[in-house]
């Protein structure tokens, strides 16, 4: 099973699409406070449908509180398009920890500094665009992870 974590999360409806994804793909969810929104908003349950309840999901008051359930600091992968390294250059594992910043500006640098330089990713794009939408970055990442743990299971 895959962590997938937010940091600050700002749109409802990006947080809800994850969820889903979360359930889809058999992953866990960790938020990250502040948020910007309330947790019950609707358009986060619109998002995630009818399949928040069964979304494995755990909400921290900051990022330390989640760093003491981080079991090893090795294993967690910080996507930031400042990054020198490509989320495609990594094997997964069972369990990593893929951490993804706020939609406004992305994780801050006292988060990335909590981590080596190999630990922060990036996803390949164009240059004429700054960042995709997390959704669709989540769901990158989290494919390219689960078709490698396919993979290594067959």
């Amino acid at each position: 099973m895959l962590n997938i974590v937010l940091i600050e999360p700002e749109i409802p409806n990006n947080t809800g699409n994850i969820g889903r994804l979360s359930v889809g793909t058999e992953s866990r969810l960790h938020l990250i406070h502040p948020f910007g929104f309330v947790i019950n908003d609707k358009n986060l349950k619109r998002s995630g449908l009818d399949y928040w309840v069964h979304l494995d999901v755990t909400e921290y008051q900051n990022v330390s509180e989640w760093l003491d359930q981080v079991p090893d600091k090795s294993r967690v992968f910080l996507m930031s398009s400042h990054a020198e390294n490509s989320y495609l250059d990594i094997e997964y594992q069972d369990e990593d920890w893929l951490v993804f910043g706020k939609e406004s500006v992305g994780l801050s640098q006292e988060v990335l500094d909590l981590f080596e330089k190999k630990n922060q990713l990036k996803i390949p794009m164009s240059p004429l665009i700054r960042s995709f939408n997390i959704a669709n970055s989540v769901a990158f990442v989290v494919g390219e992870a689960k078709r490698q743990l396919y993979l290594k299971s067959k």
